[in-house]
């Protein structure tokens, strides 16, 4: 499940099957995704009769909360790029390091990534745990941006690995597939700029189902 834009105020949400590539659902907003969006289109492919396996996802608030019977797996890569989003440009070894780690995600076990997780918290553990205080003595921590890309990867974890622990499910690690489908979108749809509003959602509602399932 995926939402893709075009500027501020248009946008669609698409839900698509990771094993038979089809796109099941898609809705188009004029704001920005939200959860209620989601609901809606898990209720149609439900009253379809589709069994849902799990769902995979950038992290949406609240999506898993919502729907708590499924099993949910958060893209590794987007949590790779949240990490990078947290960290400065240039990075002190201590950052590299987390960098480093936090790449491995997509391309290692499980058990290797939190083997090397709790390796780097073992050794950098006093140095989150600093503490600032400023003039009107109130403390913060010293380190934000380093304690902020840990945490989110701790907080995380119960998610970014339920495609390992059930591979019954043939569950994809990361959106990369929905992604693929939405530049692929953006690509065709740029080489007709300047297209009314009204003919860029029959071409896009066109694309889209084009990829439906085939009857």
């Amino acid at each position: 499940m995926d939402a893709t834009y075009w500027g501020r105020n248009f946008g669609v949400v698409i839900m698509k099957d990771s094993l038979s590539g089809d796109v099941l659902w898609f809705k188009f907003i004029n704001r920005h995704e939200r959860l209620e969006d989601y609901k809606e289109g898990i209720s149609y492919l439900e009253s379809l009769g589709y069994t849902i396996q799990g769902l995979v996802c950038d992290g949406f608030k609240g999506l898993r909360q919502a729907f708590p019977n499924y099993k949910f797996q958060l893209c590794q890569f987007h949590q790779v790029m949240t990490i990078k989003t947290k960290l400065t440009s240039r990075p002190s070894l201590r950052l590299q390091r987390t960098a480093e780690i936090s790449k491995m995600l997509c391309h290692t076990d499980k058990e290797s990534f939190i083997g090397a997780l709790k390796e780097w918290y073992t050794k950098w553990e006093d140095f989150l745990k600093e503490r600032t205080t400023i003039e009107d003595g109130k403390s913060h921590y010293t380190h934000k941006a380093l304690r902020s890309a840990f945490l989110s990867l701790k907080r995380n974890m119960s998610c970014l690995w339920t495609y390992y622990d059930y591979p019954e499910l043939k569950m994809p690690n990361t959106n990369n597939a929905i992604e693929s489908l939405n530049a692929d979108l953006k690509t065709k749809l740029n080489l007709h700029k300047g297209i009314s509003m009204e003919r860029r959602k029959i071409f896009i509602q066109d694309f889209i189902k084009s990829h439906y399932p085939k009857k």
